[in-house]
């Protein structure tokens, strides 16, 4: 999981990378509140959807007397995960079900009940995983109407004799990882024409399917950017994306009540219809501090 835009350089990826691995401090934006000897480093993926929701729990937690340090905009979990476990970040929202694939290719956990389960056996030593909220966001695979039409396409095994006519564009690590190509042959059996390179389903994957340099693309389900360009997200049948429930994962040692307690709120409170709703506003360039001010407020939780 999950998003939107991802306008970096090569320089400025090199530069976030290195600071998930305890490089370049100025990479860091300090928020630092009195009141709590509490503190903690707050890291998110570099999607606009996971910089908000770090967001969020960057701010409630400042609210509550946490020293908050952030590095937003991270990269893939190749990179954030042993940043969580070396200590250069201490916690970051997670999908779970993308979460687990990527922890155990082969799991069979499916629903949300089975992948906060699985995900809990599974998750690496020293890190923990809080409680999962009831929003989602997980991957889908979408196409303009008209190829829909043109090929009679309402769910993912239907494009398996379209396949090899058609272009799949979606994020790098999707060229590897099994909710991704290898998953979707394996799976569904389906050997595309080509495999595009182009961002986690930001402006890149989505202006390459409505241009028709892709013909499916991997967009994701909080996007409002299906409803308004009558795109069609095709069923999956065959349930190779798992449950996505948005989930806070911790450096265990910085688990403390009044993160848990703080970080438990947030997840309770957290819908896919106010993802749906903050997406809209960070697609339309709007602050993202103060699209979590805003949703920290109507919530009474900052």
């Amino acid at each position: 999981m999950k998003k939107y835009l991802t306008g970096f350089t090569v320089a400025a990826v090199a530069a976030l990378a290195l600071s998930a691995c305890g490089g370049d401090p100025m990479s860091t934006s300090n928020t630092q509140a009195a009141g709590s000897g509490d503190s903690i480093i707050v890291g998110s993926a570099d999607f606009p959807e996971s910089q908000l929701i770090a967001k969020i729990y960057a701010v409630a937690l400042k609210a509550k007397g946490v020293q908050v340090t952030e590095k937003p905009s991270i990269g893939s979990r190749e990179v954030t995960i042993p940043a969580l476990k070396d200590g250069s970040i201490d916690l970051m929202p997670e999908y779970g079900g993308a979460l687990l694939q990527y922890l155990d290719p082969k799991t069979k956990a499916v629903t949300s009940e089975e992948v906060t389960k699985e995900l809990g056996a599974k998750i690496p030593a020293g890190l923990t995983q809080l409680t999962a909220s009831k929003a989602q966001d997980k991957d889908v695979l979408a196409v303009k109407k008209e190829t829909a039409d043109k090929y009679n396409l309402k769910s993912i095994s239907d494009l398996k004799p379209a396949a090899k006519e058609l272009v799949l564009g979606g994020p790098p690590e999707w060229k590897t990882r099994v909710n991704g190509v290898a998953g979707l042959k394996s799976v569904y059996g389906l050997e595309f024409k080509e495999f595009s390179a182009l961002d986690a389903g930001g402006p890149l994957t989505l202006n390459a399917l409505l241009s028709g340099q892709v013909q499916v693309a991997d967009l994701f389900s909080t996007d409002p950017a299906l409803a308004t360009n009558n795109l069609i997200a095709l069923e999956d049948d065959k349930n190779l994306f798992l449950s996505e429930n948005i989930v806070p994962v911790i450096n265990a040692k910085k688990s403390t009540d009044t993160v848990k307690e703080v970080l438990d709120k947030v997840s309770a409170a957290l819908t896919t219809e106010d993802l749906i709703d903050m997406n809209g506003r960070t697609a339309k360039f709007e602050d993202v501090g103060e699209i979590a001010k805003d949703w920290l407020k109507s919530k009474n939780l900052a």
